[in-house]
C-alpha cells in the first residue's frame, strides 16, 4: 500500500510541476502531462486506500509530502524563494505526518 501512495505523490508532483509549464493549458504537451499525472495520482491514492491504508494517513502523507516536495523542487528548478516562516511550516507538515503515523501505530496496538 505504501508503494501506491509513493506513486500517488510522485505523479501529483509531476502533474503540478507540469501545470506551471502548461501556461494555463495553452501548451499541449504539459497540459497532457497534467491530466495524466493527476489521473494516475488519484488512481494510486484509491489503490492505497483499498489496500488497507486509513484515509487520515493516506491523505495527510499524500498532501503533505506533495507540498513538501513541490516546495523543494520549486526552489531548485524555478529559483523560488522560501521565507523562514514557510520553511518552518513545511517542517511542521512533516512533524504532523509523523505524529499521524505514530498515532495510527499506537491505535492498532
Amino acid at each position: 500500500m505504501w508503494w501506491w501512495l509513493a506513486l500517488a505523490i510522485a505523479s501529483e508532483v509531476a502533474a503540478t510541476l507540469s501545470l506551471r509549464a502548461s501556461e494555463s493549458f495553452t501548451r499541449l504537451v504539459p497540459s497532457v502531462f497534467v491530466t495524466i499525472g493527476y489521473a494516475i495520482a488519484f488512481y494510486a491514492l484509491s489503490k492505497a486506500l483499498t489496500n488497507g491504508m486509513t484515509v487520515a494517513t493516506a491523505y495527510a502523507v499524500w498532501s503533505g509530502m506533495g507540498m513538501f516536495v513541490i516546495a523543494a523542487l520549486g526552489t531548485l528548478l524555478f529559483k523560488e524563494q522560501l521565507s523562514l516562516t514557510q520553511v518552518a511550516g513545511l517542517a511542521l507538515i512533516v512533524v504532523g505526518i509523523i505524529a499521524l503515523q505514530l498515532g495510527a501505530t499506537t491505535a492498532q496496538a
